[in-house]
């Protein structure tokens, strides 16, 4: 092999159907955690949770997430407070029943998750040079959403559970974590072990909202 010569590249692996097994498995039991024990998460499982989020596709390859640990008692304090408005609020917009049902649902773990970690959509990123964006310029805070599914999955295969919590005012907590200008938050989450198993999502095993027969409908145009 001459200097300038490529290396070989390594086979891709074959994904057999054992694996495509698994791999529903870890759909299926990707959850939206809000239960969750107060010990301390492994930070190399954290680590290496990002460091497979940080494979996700994105616009331009652009990368334009940014996971910001928010440990601070007084930014927790600030971003707890802004939960509990914003629910109480919410709670208010129901009537009768569904009111009574929304205020017993447990919709978030802030309390009580040992990690905290906001992702911010740096919306001011010149990296991928603006390619793919120009007509669509949400694709970049897409692309944070689909690291934060991958970061998900990676943190159900490492025994972790993720709770996305998004009743609160992003501005307040943009202010609060006190990020660089164009950074916009696009989720904060909540990371711990789960102290309970389930396999149906919360919202439906309490009555809120059974599966939408139309979330796996195939269209045909």
């Amino acid at each position: 092999m001459s200097e300038s010569s490529p290396p070989a590249a390594a086979p891709p692996p074959v994904f057999d159907d054992a694996f495509r097994a698994r791999l529903a498995d870890l759909f299926a039991w990707r959850r939206d955690v809000r239960r969750f024990s107060r010990e301390p998460v492994d930070e190399a499982a954290l680590r290496t949770c990002l460091d497979l989020a940080a494979l996700a596709p994105s616009v331009g390859n652009s990368q334009p997430w940014r996971f910001v640990r928010v440990s601070e008692p007084r930014r927790r304090a600030a971003v707890i407070a802004s939960f509990e408005r914003c629910n109480a609020a919410a709670c208010a917009t129901y009537a009768d029943e569904q009111r009574a049902l929304y205020a017993r649902l447990k919709l978030a773990g802030l309390r009580e998750a040992p990690v905290h970690l906001a992702v911010f959509c740096d919306s001011g990123t010149g990296a991928g040079h603006g390619l793919g964006r120009a007509t669509m310029p949400e694709m970049l805070r897409y692309s944070v959403a689909a690291c934060i599914h991958a970061f998900w999955l990676a943190a159900r295969a490492h025994g972790l559970g993720v709770g996305w919590v998004s009743i609160l005012e992003p501005t307040l907590v943009t202010d609060a974590l006190d990020v660089p200008e164009g950074w916009d938050l696009v989720a904060y989450l909540c990371v711990g072990r789960p102290v309970e198993e389930h396999a149906d999502p919360e919202l439906v095993r309490h009555g809120w909202q059974e599966r939408h027969p139309e979330a796996a409908r195939l269209h045909e145009r």
